[in-house]
């Protein structure tokens, strides 16, 4: 018989409730000869029960609870608004018929794991769960389990959250991080189209200062306080050639010759020469990963980098301080890169350059790429050193990233890419020898650059054609009696691009040397017939000699 819960009241006449189990009494032949009666006081139990229902009731979350074989044996009322079922509806019910069709399979086994071991766990965290409700729409979940002993067994009892809201905003949130991202690369992009169109044109001046400057100085010998004034001028034209240099890198138009580095090796060429930087109040530790492996990257932008690096962090320690420089192999993920849109997933060497300065505020992080930006005083920087690592870093198909605080310090970390190729060691470069009488067709629109190039050449063993666009010169290969061994010709110029008076040039001459001049690349893309002959302005008369003469050899 089935036990029957009674209320009753005592002698006094204390009310209380009662459990009453009543079993027959049989003879030895089975006759039911009389019975069998037991009561228990259920009160305290009963009050309980109530009082652990009226938290149900109160509790901010949906609260299911379900015995071994899955029936649903309470519900509160927060879990009838979230499933869209009434608990009549529920009580009784396998607790399957709230989880989705796809999940249901797998259900049954992970709900007997957990009666095995019925501890407390909160799952939403790290799991991806979903609710089914009545009209058959689903819901992103957060449920936690705990479980309960009762007298008819332990139940497992599921709190469950419905997390749309949240799973919505960090979707927002993960959108409009990628927006400013995107916004802030057009951004730089903008600046570095700017930069780049200003740099092409003092390239062009500056390569005509320099080596103007080395024709006075070379007619001066023997006037040396008139030299001297002539030294500053060239030094001073130096200097404005690295500006432009950085603006080039930070807008990606900078000529660069990439080539197989070993990235430790790069780094303990420069140990020394950082030391001498920093200076002797700060502690320079380098630690290199056993197998960093190889970049593709051109060798004077991976020094500069470091170099722009070690000057930030020793401006941000004037009273001393410790500078580490770390290198690793690392791998990128899907979500790295989609912080980071223009790097791709895969293996990096990792370059990590970190000072115990001053630090920088959120504000100051955000713009530390721009160029100009700056926070030191005036005359103290030119805002260009953190630009120009960006566009190396970049240019070479990584990426870089700030992490700093005010008063803890700043780390930067620089992403390569590796490459399977086998690192080049350098060698030093020769004297160029001079021209055996060869004669060079110059092709120039600046009229000072043309005429400087006429006169390096002229000085040094060479015939000069010259003409000032690309018309001039293809009128001159149509006349057979016209003879030049090399065409010099400007990428940049009006009318036709040096690229167009090349093509054009070897279709009336074949097997025609060419050798370009340009202050920047982007109207040349990734031609590598184009870059593998190209002379970057400015550029000083001994490079220029040298290109000119390799270009005729290999010819």
């Amino acid at each position: 018989m089935a036990d029957i819960d009674t209320e009753r009241r005592r002698k006094g006449g204390e009310p209380i409730e009662v459990s009453i189990a009543a079993s027959p009494i049989r003879d030895r032949a089975g006759t039911v000869v009389g019975a069998s009666v037991i009561a228990r006081d259920i009160t305290e139990r009963k009050q309980a029960e109530r009082k652990f229902l009226q938290f149900l009731e109160f509790a901010p979350d949906a609260i299911v609870g379900i015995d071994r074989s899955g029936a649903i044996v309470l519900v509160n009322h927060q879990a009838e608004e979230l499933f869209g079922y009434g608990s009549e509806h529920l009580l009784g019910q396998s607790v399957e018929a709230l989880v989705p069709e796809r999940f249901r399979e797998g259900h049954p086994e992970h709900r007997r794991d957990y009666f095995a071991d019925p501890r407390t766990r909160p799952m939403g965290a790290e799991l991806d769960l979903y609710g089914l409700r009545r009209d058959g729409t689903e819901f992103p979940a957060e449920i936690s389990l705990s479980s309960i002993e009762t007298e008819k067994g332990r139940l497992a009892i599921a709190a469950v959250r419905d997390i749309t809201e949240r799973v919505e905003s960090k979707r927002e949130r993960e959108a409009l991080k990628q927006q400013l991202q995107r916004a802030r690369s057009a951004r730089m992009e903008s600046i570095g189209q700017l930069a780049g169109g200003i740099a092409h044109d003092f390239n062009n001046l500056l390569a005509v200062i320099l080596n103007y400057a080395d024709f006075a100085a070379d007619e001066l010998a023997d006037r040396p306080e008139v030299r001297k004034d002539v030294d500053e001028v060239r030094r001073a034209a130096a200097q404005a050639a690295d500006l432009t240099r950085q603006l080039l890198v930070f807008s990606r138009r900078e000529i660069v010759t990439p080539r197989p580095l070993d990235l430790n090796a790069v780094v303990g060429e420069m140990e020394s020469l950082l030391r001498r930087t920093l200076g002797n109040h700060i502690e320079l530790r380098t630690t290199l990963d056993g197998t960093p492996g190889t970049v593709l990257a051109d060798p004077g932008a991976v020094e500069q980098v470091l170099v722009n690096l070690a000057v930030n962090s020793r401006d941000a320690m004037p009273e001393g301080g410790r500078l580490g420089i770390r290198t690793a192999r690392v791998e990128l993920d899907d979500e790295y890169a989609s912080i980071h849109p223009e790097t791709r997933p895969g293996t990096y060497a990792e370059l990590t350059v970190e000072d115990t300065g001053a630090g920088m505020a959120a504000e100051t992080v955000a713009r530390a790429f721009e160029p100009f930006f700056t926070t030191k005083g005036r005359g103290e920087g030119t805002g260009l050193g953190l630009a120009t690592v960006y566009g190396i870093v970049t240019q070479a198909g990584g990426s870089v990233t700030i992490y700093s605080e005010e008063g803890r310090g700043t780390a930067v970390k620089v992403y390569l890419p590796l490459t399977e190729r086998t690192a080049q060691r350098r060698t030093d470069r020769a004297t160029p020898p001079r021209g055996r009488g060869e004669t060079v067709l110059v092709v120039e629109d600046e009229d000072a650059v043309r005429a400087m190039a006429k006169r390096i050449l002229g000085a040094n063993g060479y015939a000069v054609l010259d003409v000032s666009g690309g018309f001039e010169a293809l009128r001159l290969c149509e006349r057979p009696e016209t003879e030049f061994d090399l065409l010099l010709t400007d990428v940049i110029m009006p009318g036709m691009l040096g690229t167009e008076v090349a093509k054009r040039a070897r279709a009336l001459r074949p097997g025609l040397c060419v050798l370009y001049m340009s202050g920047y690349t982007e109207p040349i893309g990734d031609a590598p017939e184009v870059k593998a002959d190209l002379i970057e302005k400015p550029f000083t008369a001994s490079v220029f000699l040298e290109r000119v003469r390799a270009a005729l050899d290999g010819a």
